[in-house]
């Protein structure tokens, strides 16, 4: 056995942009997707991070594969998506297959909501904006309208200690954009602890705002919009980490391709 070592190679250098997977209903009239292409224009020039994006709208996301290949995806804000099953889709792709995933605003509530439906239940769990004709509340109401809409508002936002929101920030506080009307319902979210997933921003009065997932390569969901950050000129650090983890996948899948066999 003489020669051999345990430790691993580093990953290579990515040899590639890292394909990253918008996936959203394209709009005009949502401000957020005005700012993609600057947001990801920057990060090639400000920060050398360089990501070829491929828009995939909900209804695309359905089809079997549809992210299979790609190094990250970004569920983007603009809900009542055309398609809530695609949305989904994407989300368990990027869960189940360790591949870097960022939710934003809708893209926050649809993580949770995949995470209730395919992890630790009720299996039905509800999205009252998506079927609005059905707005009782009950057991399996998962996101709901807001108390105090937020809508074009601003909030101060709080981490918690050592989580992968706070070291991303550098710092506990911060003030973020939101543009949204409907919010996690708090009553199922010990559930959704308890089976892994972590709330790790929360606004002045303890609502849940930000959520990751130990364990996964990158997983990172936001009620805010960080797409909405400072002028559009600098990405806001999620979003610069979400490119780092989709070149971080290209470099280690391209040593895993060069590494030789066991001998």
């Amino acid at each position: 056995m003489g020669g051999m070592t345990t430790t691993p190679p580093e990953a290579a250098p990515p040899s590639r942009p890292a394909r990253l997977a918008l996936v959203g209903d394209r709009s005009p009239s949502v401000r957020s997707h005005q700012r993609i292409p600057g947001l990801l224009a920057a990060l090639n020039e400000r920060h050398g991070l360089a990501v070829d994006p491929y828009w995939i709208p909900t209804q695309d996301a359905e089809l079997p594969g549809a992210v299979d290949g790609f190094d990250a995806v970004w569920l983007l804000p603009g809900s009542p998506y055309r398609s809530e099953a695609g949305a989904l889709a994407a989300v368990r792709t990027a869960r189940t297959r360790g591949i870097p995933f960022l939710g934003t605003c809708g893209g926050f509530q649809h993580a949770l909501l995949e995470y209730a439906r395919d992890v630790c239940g009720p299996a039905g769990a509800r999205h009252l904006e998506n079927d609005p004709s059905d707005a009782e509340y009950g057991d399996d109401v998962l996101i709901a309208p807001l108390a105090c809409s937020l809508v074009g508002r601003e909030g101060r936002l709080r981490t918690v200690p050592g989580s992968l929101a706070e070291r991303l920030l550098g710092s506990r506080e911060t003030v973020e954009r939101y543009h949204c009307g409907y919010g996690p319902v708090p009553g199922l979210l010990p559930r959704l602890e308890a089976a892994g997933l972590r709330f790790t921003g929360h606004d002045t009065e303890g609502a849940a705002r930000v959520a990751e997932l130990p364990g996964h390569p990158f997983y990172l969901a936001t009620l805010f919009q960080p797409e909405l950050s400072g002028d559009g000129n600098d990405p806001h650090p999620y979003i610069r980490a979400l490119a780092e983890a989709a070149l971080a996948r290209v470099g280690s899948r391209r040593t895993a391709t060069a590494s030789p066999g066991p001998a």
